[in-house]
């Protein structure tokens, strides 16, 4: 979070033995652990969404209705496939590999508040509606590409952490323990794969990001100064939620590098899950992205409620 400056001619006030932290850094650590416990809550979510993802399938497919009433048959959703880890793992299993995953988030956050400090947004223009259409688009694109920065920054530092946490849940697949604590996980990685192997999937992670960014902050502007006419009496209201409604739709689009991104970070690592006959073993990303795509597998894990069998796709079912 940015930190409001000093007034001119104003020196902060320093620090001292038994003086707390200032309003700003308290506001920090309180926005750390707000990000800390929603990571702890959501990470059952995104330990299925994984397992998916890589194309686990521990129980069959139930044969259903579509809305047309057509037979069709539907692979088990969130809650289903999170009964079967309990079952395996008990209910600390749901939480496996989330520890790295809390240092990763912990490092986003702090590296994104850190550049926000360098480059802070007091000094940013913003978008008016008194703007012509010229000068709003180019504080637009100036805007965006400083969310460029931050996002760009905070995704290199964080991957590392974020490859563990992904290798330490898809251990669930077969039944390994090669990637355990965080220090013996770099151990591992240092040792098989080299300093690079903090970084594999980071490329499609960044890729879609930054189309992410562009995508959704353009579309909105676009929108609100195209589509939005000022005399209706709620367009201000519209605009405020154009931004969010357009990062819901952007995000469906750009999921394929999530996808790719995390099925790179556990290929070819030693783990069941990123070995055939699960997975091939991957040249580099392009390599998975083609071959999903081939398989019409592209959007696998997008969604955790009604998961319809593919019948192009190919399952492994314990």
């Amino acid at each position: 979070m940015a930190v409001a400056p000093a007034g001119p001619g104003v020196p902060p006030p320093a620090a001292g033995p038994g003086v707390g932290p200032g309003p700003a850094e308290g506001a920090d650590v309180l926005f750390v652990a707000l990000s800390a416990g929603f990571t702890s809550l959501s990470h059952p979510l995104l330990y299925v969404k994984l397992l998916v993802q890589v194309g686990h399938e521990p129980l069959p497919p139930t044969l259903g209705r579509n809305l047309l009433g057509r037979k069709v048959l539907y692979l088990p959703g969130f809650f289903t496939y999170a009964r079967h880890i309990v079952r395996v793992d008990g209910k600390k299993g749901l939480f496996r590999g989330l520890t790295p995953r809390i240092i990763s988030s912990t490092l986003s956050t702090v590296s994104r508040g850190r550049v926000k400090k360098a480059f802070p947004l007091e000094d940013m223009e913003h978008v008016s509606n008194k703007d012509d259409v010229k000068t709003s688009l180019r504080k637009v694109v100036k805007e965006t590409s400083h969310e460029m920065m931050m996002q760009c920054v905070s995704r290199i530092i964080s991957h590392p952490l974020h490859v563990i946490s992904m290798r330490c849940m898809v251990q669930f697949v077969g039944r390994e323990v090669k990637y355990g604590g965080v220090l013996s996980s770099i151990g591992t990685i240092l040792k098989e794969e080299g300093f690079w192997g903090f970084f594999v999937g980071l490329i499609p992670h960044i890729l879609g990001d930054v189309v992410f960014l562009w995508c959704c902050n353009l579309l909105a502007h676009f929108i609100n100064t195209y589509a939005v006419d000022d005399n209706f009496n709620q367009a201000s209201v519209i605009r405020s939620y154009t931004k969010f409604v357009m990062g819901i739709a952007v995000s469906m689009l750009t999921y394929p590098f999530l996808l790719v991104g995390d099925l790179m970070a556990v290929n070819n690592c030693g783990l069941r899950a990123g070995l055939p006959p699960y997975t091939p073993v991957f040249s580099s990303w392009i390599h998975c992205w083609r071959h999903l795509s081939a398989q019409g597998q592209l959007f696998r894990g997008s969604s955790l409620l009604f998961r319809r069998a593919s019948p192009s796709a190919t399952f492994l079912f314990d």
